[in-house]
């Protein structure tokens, strides 16, 4: 078997075996070529003071994965970097492919043991083997940057809603205040007087509402039973306003509030300020010509040298340097964000791909399938996409009080007012009869 590298600075990495090689079954000892570009934390040069050749230059969860394979089904194989540097994508003129996937059509390799999307079109022209990971498309996009505090964000902890009702809950309590039964005789000693007072005039019966929801009280005290119901229900009422608007004040005051220009892929594609693209002539240009999301298509195609990538290493920076979406594999991201906090993924996922080993061979899918139930895989993606971490993030937004959350309250003064009102009607039509019964005494 010939051995050779290349090193072009391309981006990506292959091994290769005689062509006269690849119509054989992989058996014992027999040596075969494997295909994989160069990606971070599938393959990458492995650092060291010393000089590394050959195989051992290389590191990552595609290698682990290759390392597991030949030990199941016994061959050997090299590495090298693939010419052009990419996956493999269809040119629309000419039908022709490139990438990793022509060097399979080519009989160069027998093996492309990549982050390599199965997809349609690339299954017509090559096998893939089980898939070894599942992923989806999702969008790679700056953290937000936190807000200033507006002037009166001390208004923020309860809804533009909230307030209105507390509002009119303070003007009907005043109203009701102002009950008739609270007239009395300011001269104890002279029954007979014609004179009376009340104490909750219009004015006053406003500043017994205001005392109370301040938490000051007043001098003014109801002394008729149904001015006492309204008073023991506002005063109820004040302590949960002020108790949900001092608890909610706090998370207002000490969590910083982020606000995104873009929640998901439907808002990407309504707008046209913030930039989007795609790896050029990767899976997912390929998933967006033939998809439902047309316009996000068109607006890549028609700005394809400005938005479009050559790499993945490219898109991120665009993404760290400019206002700049980029369009990845949802394992990528995930590394991406492990390792740098100013990144996030933006939504869920736009679409449902796994990864596969490009193979013309089926004992790859078995040895696959065998990784799988020994939990092997799940540890080496382990073991190559935990970071450091960025620290655990709260809720970067408190959410104002609204109705559904104290809507009870107002419901309960409410039922408060309306008794009160019921009692000051009975408390009238008791004094009414009373003073009836005593004019016909004294006649």
């Amino acid at each position: 078997m010939t051995q050779f590298f290349t090193h072009c600075g391309c981006t990506s990495l292959w091994v290769c075996k005689p062509y006269q090689a690849y119509i054989r079954h992989i058996s014992d000892n027999q040596s075969t070529c494997l295909l994989s570009p160069q990606e971070e934390p599938y393959v990458m040069f492995k650092k060291s003071d010393k000089p590394l050749y050959g195989n051992d230059r290389f590191e990552g969860y595609c290698i682990d994965l290759l390392r597991e394979l030949a030990a199941i089904l016994g061959f050997t194989y090299e590495i090298r970097l693939v010419e052009d540097g990419k996956y493999g994508a269809q040119e629309e003129s000419t039908g022709q492919w490139n990438g990793m996937i022509q060097e399979l059509m080519d009989h160069k390799a027998d093996l492309a043991v990549a982050p390599l999307a199965i997809t349609y079109v690339r299954e017509k022209v090559i096998d893939f083997s089980k898939p070894f990971m599942t992923l989806g498309i999702s969008i790679l996009y700056r953290k937000p940057n936190g807000t200033n505090p507006g002037v009166f964000s001390f208004l923020n902890p309860l809804s533009p809603d909230i307030w209105m009702y507390i509002l009119l809950a303070y003007l009907g309590v005043s109203c009701v205040l102002f009950s008739p039964y609270e007239w009395y005789n300011p001269h104890p000693c002279n029954p007979d007087s014609d004179v009376v007072e009340n104490n909750f005039t219009l004015l006053n019966s406003f500043w017994f509402g205001v005392g109370a929801l301040m938490q000051q009280g007043s001098e003014l005290m109801p002394k008729a039973l149904s001015t006492r119901i309204v008073g023991g229900i506002w005063w109820f009422f004040t302590l949960i306003i002020i108790s949900s608007y001092t608890a909610n004040l706090a998370a207002f005051l000490t969590v910083e509030r982020m606000e995104s220009p873009i929640d998901s892929a439907d808002d990407l594609a309504k707008q046209t300020k913030i930039e989007y693209g795609v790896v050029e002539d990767g899976a997912t240009m390929t998933f967006f010509k033939i998809s439902t999301y047309d316009k996000m298509w068109e607006f890549m195609s028609s700005r394809r040298h400005s938005v479009m990538v050559k790499s993945i290493e490219e898109g991120i920076e665009r993404v760290l340097t400019s206002d700049y979406a980029f369009l990845m594999e949802s394992t990528t991201i995930e590394f991406v964000t492990q390792r740098n906090c100013n990144l996030t993924q933006i939504g869920g996922l736009i679409d449902s791909k796994a990864y596969g080993v490009g193979t013309p061979m089926d004992k790859i899918t078995i040895a696959i399938l065998q990784l799988q139930e020994e939990g092997k895989l799940h540890m080496m993606k382990e073991k190559w996409w935990r970071g450091n971490g960025c620290p655990e993030e709260e809720n970067k937004e408190a959410s104002a009080l609204g109705v559904q959350n104290i809507g009870g309250i107002f419901i309960v003064l409410a039922a408060g007012l309306v008794l009160s009102v019921f009692v000051a009607v009975g408390e009238f039509l008791y004094k009414s009869k009373q003073n009836a019964q005593l004019e016909k005494l004294n006649q």
